[in-house]
C-alpha cells in the first residue's frame, strides 16, 4: 500500500474553480481500480491550502494515476497552473 498526501496552496481568487477541479478529478481518480483513497481537505484555518490525501495497491497504481487523461487535465492543467507552492509527504504506516 501507498499512502502520502499532497499540500497545496493557492490564491483566494482562485479559489471556486480549484474547488470544482478537485471534485472532477476526485470522482474521476475514486474510480481508478488501484485508487484506494482520495479525499481533498482544506485547513480549517486556511482554505486556500489544500490537502489531498491518496493511497494505492501499488506503484504501479499510483503510476496509473498520474498517467490519466483526468490527471492531465485537471492536476496538469489546472492545479499546477495555479498553486503557489506544492509539498508531497509520502507516509509509512506504523500498524
Amino acid at each position: 500500500m501507498i499512502s502520502f498526501t499532497v499540500r497545496m496552496r493557492f490564491k483566494p481568487e482562485d479559489r471556486e474553480e480549484i474547488f470544482k477541479a478537485l471534485q472532477e478529478l476526485t470522482a474521476a481518480s475514486r474510480r481508478e481500480p488501484g485508487c484506494v483513497t482520495y479525499v481533498p481537505h482544506v485547513l480549517e484555518d486556511d482554505p486556500d491550502t489544500v490537502v489531498i490525501y491518496e493511497q494505492y495497491a501499488d506503484q504501479a497504481a499510483r503510476n496509473a494515476h498520474a498517467a490519466s487523461e483526468h490527471f492531465k487535465q485537471y492536476v496538469v492543467g489546472n492545479l499546477y497552473q495555479r498553486m503557489l507552492d506544492r509539498r508531497v509527504e509520502n507516509l509509512k504506516a506504523l500498524a
